[in-house]
């Protein structure tokens, strides 16, 4: 006599359907958390404008993408003056860029990409309003 075939679901069948299912979810939700490198908002910083007169870009906001080359002074109550390599189609180009105390939390390492949103102030100096590590 034939045996009938068993009609319940292989519990590891069940098991790594569920696994997958929540794998997806995790990975579909950290791509969708991962923050933006640049901020679409805001125009990119023209190094041309900055070293020809850095002082007419007073009071507008840009974005400079960089890699920080060297943490030049840091207090707790003033923040922190950083260089920042930027590359440009002649070469690369350096600029200081002030990142005020509210962002002390942050950990700005050392030959690491960011982006940096900032505003200039009096004197041609960037500040910056937010960053982001790339």
């Amino acid at each position: 006599m034939a045996r009938r075939a068993s009609s319940r679901l292989n519990p590891g069948i069940i098991i790594g359907a569920a696994a997958a299912i929540a794998v997806a979810i995790f990975a579909g939700k950290s791509l969708l958390e991962k923050k933006s490198p640049s901020f679409g908002d805001v125009k990119n910083l023209s190094i041309d404008e900055l070293l020809e007169n850095g002082n007419s870009l007073r009071g507008n906001e840009y974005v400079v993408q960089g890699q920080v080359d060297e943490k030049l002074q840091w207090t707790t109550d003033r923040g922190q003056l950083v260089s920042v390599r930027v590359e440009t189609p002649g070469g690369d180009e350096f600029i200081g860029i002030e990142i005020p105390p509210a962002f002390n939390k942050l950990n700005i390492d050392t030959k690491q990409k960011y982006a940096f949103r900032v505003k200039f102030r009096q004197g041609g100096i960037a500040v910056a309003t937010d960053v982001n590590r790339l």
